[in-house]
């Protein structure tokens, strides 16, 4: 069935407005539940009480032109779907765009938080697939940024027929070192970061998010980025900082059989260009750009130059 049910969390004012563009201001009704406002495009929509609750756990928002192809945007550890504000707007007047929280992350219901899906990622691989499940949507290009890149290539693995694009955004199927593969981190460097961060998870994020933003001329992405962290809830980050940095998805790469474009930056200190070019290799006929952009998070730190490359590979 064809479903525009959109949740939307009370502070999420702009939100509210985008959804009314997306389907129209005449045809936009609301209802009020005690976890915030549910825009309705078509009353009978609220038919599924399964739909509800997936929407409702990962705060999907949709906006953008209902009838534009669809694009899935999916945020990185530590960050929600507001890391994509200088991007998904600028793609809104010819594609119908599908915002959502991880779970723990941003708006999304913490509650929903079962440690065993999760201890890998295709339990968010899951989650992926159950939003576009309950929005009926197909023929998707899935944008998914860092460790939501493999998450993105777990989900096409499993239902292909679902996808017709993929855009990894800072890739990396390990981020660990092995006999002729280079991720970037030793796996004392990986040890060393994940005590660092069950010790003192705000003080880990104050000092990390600029390391891993890496524009220190601008130190307000820095901070940015640290406010996203600190807005996490800590156990659900100390675990999925856990299944992101000792995750190895390098077999899942060749299994990939969409259309796929790999977008890396020149200078990563998260993913250096080894582990850009080693996803391309991997993945047959995808096509790699980087960008001359630094840092781990282009979205906040060249928008227009990531925006710019998703119209090219889609045209």
């Amino acid at each position: 069935m064809a479903v525009n049910v959109l949740p939307v969390a009370p502070r999420g004012a702009a939100l509210n407005r985008g959804l009314c563009r997306a389907v129209g201001s005449a045809a936009c009704k609301w209802l009020r539940f005690p976890w915030g406002l549910f825009c309705l495009a078509r009353w009978d929509a609220m038919t599924d009480a399964g739909t509800i609750d997936v929407l409702h756990r990962n705060n999907v928002t949709v906006s953008g032109n209902p009838t534009g192809p669809t694009l899935v945007f999916a945020h990185g550890f530590g960050c929600s779907q507001e890391t994509w504000s200088l991007v998904a707007p600028q793609l809104e007047p010819d594609h119908r765009v599908v915002l959502f929280d991880h779970i723990g992350a941003g708006g999304s219901d913490a509650s929903g938080y079962d440690a065993k899906k999760y201890r890998t990622l295709d339990g968010y691989a899951t989650d992926v697939l159950e939003i576009l499940d309950a929005l009926d949507a197909s023929e998707v290009v899935f944008v998914g940024h860092s460790v939501s890149a493999m998450i993105g290539v777990l989900a096409a693995n499993r239902v292909p027929s679902r996808f017709a694009a993929l855009i990894l955004i800072g890739p990396s199927p390990r981020y660990v070192n092995a006999d002729g593969y280079r991720g970037g981190f030793e796996q004392a460097d990986i040890d060393a970061l994940l005590d660092s961060l069950d010790a003192n998870y705000v003080g880990w994020s104050r000092q990390t998010a600029p390391m891993i933003m890496g524009n220190p001329d601008r130190p307000e992405l820095g901070r940015r980025l640290a406010d996203s962290f600190c807005r996490l809830d800590p156990v659900i980050a100390g675990q999925f900082a856990k299944v992101t940095f000792l995750s190895d998805n390098r077999e899942d790469l060749a299994r990939v059989t969409v259309p796929t474009l790999v977008l890396q930056c020149r200078t990563d200190a998260i993913a250096p260009t080894e582990v850009g070019d080693y996803v391309h290799a991997s993945i047959t006929g995808s096509r790699l750009v980087v960008l001359d952009a630094t840092g781990h998070v282009p979205i906040l730190s060249a928008p227009d130059q990531v925006v710019r490359e998703i119209r090219e590979f889609l045209s």
